[in-house]
């Protein structure tokens, strides 16, 4: 059968095109080039939490719905501490967009740090998938109101770990994980190169990294255990190519130089929704 000269080289000039848009695809960038996660000012809940730890009782008393929690007077001075240090920062080294958890506590931090940033340009975005691990019926109480309440979830937690736990009506660690790897896949298909800062929760910073850095149940829980995530702590990743390959390198974990630089305190008390 003779095949045609025409068709042939066509065929070939396709393949040629295929494997060139493949090249491309291969080489473009796929990631934001630089992500800053904040959590977000000490709120009203973190001083309630501290406050019921002390007084040793079994709830921790705030009024109305965690999502509504706001800042404190100190938590408002954080961000704004963490906002001017942005500014101060070379341009290419700022953020261009922000996303931010529903919560209170996290659009309040959001607003405050972006005034100082004091771009017209910047994009201010709330993403729901960026909200707070949910604690389902065991909301809001103490460790020693837990067991002695429900003993029995202290039990299950006890025997499955804190990664795979999962309380009545709420989150495992590895349910906020999947909704962060969606956030995290969203960044890439619309947001690539850009520089984007997310603030939310010390639940959130954590999984980010577990994602990111592709950490097992071991490694994560080894960084958690080792203290909580500051408020308005600065968690960075910058985009580095190696070996042909993009990919997000942590640069800074827990970083409070911009607090201690305005002279602000460190505090770093657990929300009132996650008591683990």
């Amino acid at each position: 059968m003779r095949v045609d000269a025409n068709a042939a080289i066509a065929k070939r000039q396709m393949l040629a095109s295929v494997l060139h848009r493949a090249e491309c695809l291969s080489t473009s960038t796929t990631w934001p080039s630089r992500l800053w996660v904040v959590r977000h000012g000490e709120s009203a809940g973190n001083l309630a939490r501290l406050a019921a730890e002390a007084a040793g009782t079994e709830t921790i008393e705030i009024e109305g719905r965690d999502v509504d929690v706001p800042l404190s007077e100190l938590g408002e001075r954080q961000s704004r501490a963490v906002g001017r240090w942005l500014k101060q920062q070379p341009e290419s080294q700022r953020p261009s967009i922000i996303l931010s958890s529903p919560y209170a506590r996290a659009m309040q931090t959001m607003q405050h740090l972006s005034r100082e940033v004091a771009n017209s340009n910047l994009q201010c975005l709330v993403d729901e998938r960026l909200r707070e691990k949910e604690f389902g019926e065991l909301n809001r109480f103490t460790k020693a109101g837990i067991e002695l309440r429900f003993p029995e979830e202290a039990r299950r937690r006890a025997e499955l770990g804190k990664f795979y736990y999962r309380p009545p009506g709420g989150e495992s660690w590895c349910d906020v994980a999947l909704r962060v790897r969606a956030c995290l896949q969203d960044l890439r298909l619309g947001h690539a190169g850009e520089r984007v800062l997310i603030v939310a929760h010390q639940v959130i910073v954590l999984c980010v990294r577990y994602v990111i850095e592709r950490l097992d149940e071991r490694q994560l829980l080894d960084i958690d255990s080792a203290g909580d995530v500051a408020n308005c702590s600065i968690t960075s990743f910058e985009l580095v190519n190696a070996d042909g390959w993009e990919r997000l390198e942590l640069l800074d974990y827990n970083f409070v130089a911009p607090l201690e630089e305005s002279g602000e305190p460190v505090t770093a008390a657990p929300d009132p929704a996650v008591v683990e």
